[in-house]
């Protein structure tokens, strides 16, 4: 497939620290593309390097763009959404409230709202930060699905969430994929076996594999790089 997004040689910094060192790797213009890897191995710092969150050197080119000479807000603009692995929702703001200052220009799809979280019509009014993860979870996501994006960077979207929630959030990811490309870091493999085409694997901040998701979770691989069985996947 043709890439949307290419990555190449990205180093990302934290506090001095190296934590991606000589990343790349390429998001297709359909689908999912899943990163994947143990905790710490810098999945996040990749996201959040990408979108110039931390401090990066590399080249990253976004629909033919070079865009890692860019600051966030400006990549932001050119179509790139961002669901961050804490939610990051404003606790203080109601959730409609929420939903109004993630807006951007033009006409915000509020329907898909409706169609995938039909709870967050319900509780318009309902400070955000009384919500459970779970609906926390659906107030992230709405923000980024409901403005028009050419890719949605999502982090960790099922993390804490009960089994239930984690199905909710999984077809709300796969109606988002259909219409725009997604590069996401998820550790439950059902929610990768169920959306990605390709994943993408990091070990000490490096890319060790990149291939076919079916190929991988169906092998050794799994246990090799993220240290669980393909019986364990599948339980």
């Amino acid at each position: 497939m043709t890439a949307i997004l290419t990555v190449r040689g990205l180093d990302a910094r934290i506090g001095g620290q190296q934590v991606v060192e000589d990343v790349s790797l390429d998001v297709a213009e359909h689908g999912v593309t899943a990163l994947l890897g143990r905790n710490g191995v810098g999945k996040s710092s990749t996201i959040k390097a990408l979108l110039g969150l931390t401090e990066r050197t590399g080249v990253v080119t976004f629909a033919g763009e070079r865009i890692d000479g860019l600051l966030t807000h400006r990549i932001v603009q050119r179509g790139i959404a961002y669901v961050p692995e804490d939610r990051e929702v404003f606790g203080g703001l109601t959730v409609e409230e929420n939903l109004r200052l993630a807006e951007r220009a033009g006409a915000p799809n509020r329907a898909i709202i409706a169609e995938l979280f039909p709870e967050l019509l319900e509780r318009a009014k309902q400070q955000a930060g009384t919500l459970s993860g779970g609906q926390q979870q659906m107030v992230s996501l709405s923000r980024a699905l409901m403005n028009e994006n050419r890719l949605l960077l999502v982090d960790e979207p099922t993390k804490g969430l009960a089994p239930r929630i984690v199905g909710t959030v999984t077809t709300a990811l796969e109606a988002a994929a259909e219409r725009t490309p997604m590069l996401l870091v998820e550790q439950n493999l059902q929610v990768v076996r169920a959306l990605a085409h390709t994943v993408v694997v990091l070990s000490g901040g490096r890319v060790v594999h990149t291939g076919p998701a079916t190929a991988f979770l169906d092998s050794d691989l799994v246990h090799r790089h993220l240290g669980v069985s393909t019986d364990q996947e599948a339980a």
